[in-house]
């Protein structure tokens, strides 16, 4: 695995289970959220944190939207980008028992995705119109 993705769980464990991939996946999502690398920024350096650690200090105190790119931001609507941004949360739980399931996280990308193409479609529709 390479760092920045790798499950906190495996280095204690170094069992490697299906919930590793999951949390990897969720750095994933993250990143697409943010357009940040998983382990370099100069800010989060001077911090010492990694893109994970950084996005769910932010879930936590209700400041995500702040870390989330500009130009994402402006494709979806908050609401959408929150129920992406809480999916990321679920797969980065520190425990992997109580993250979901790769089944469980393409049943709700599933659900996400028509939201998805619904918004940018409007987005690009009230674009023409202006």
């Amino acid at each position: 695995g390479t760092f920045g993705y790798l499950d906190p769980e495996y280095f204690q464990s170094s069992q490697f289970t299906e919930k590793n991939d999951v949390y990897s996946f969720g750095v994933v999502l993250v990143e697409l959220l943010t357009s940040e690398r998983p382990i370099f920024s100069l800010e989060r350096e001077k911090e010492g944190r990694s893109l994970a650690t950084h996005f769910i200090s932010s879930m936590e105190e209700n400041r995500v939207m702040e870390i989330v790119d500009a130009r994402v931001v402006g494709q979806a609507k908050d609401d959408e980008l929150m129920m992406v941004a809480k999916l990321a949360y679920r797969c980065l739980s520190l425990s992997g028992k109580k993250r979901p399931t790769m089944k469980e996280v393409a049943i709700q990308l599933d659900q996400i995705l028509p939201l998805l193409k619904d918004s940018n479609v409007d987005h690009y529709h009230n674009q023409e119109e202006i």
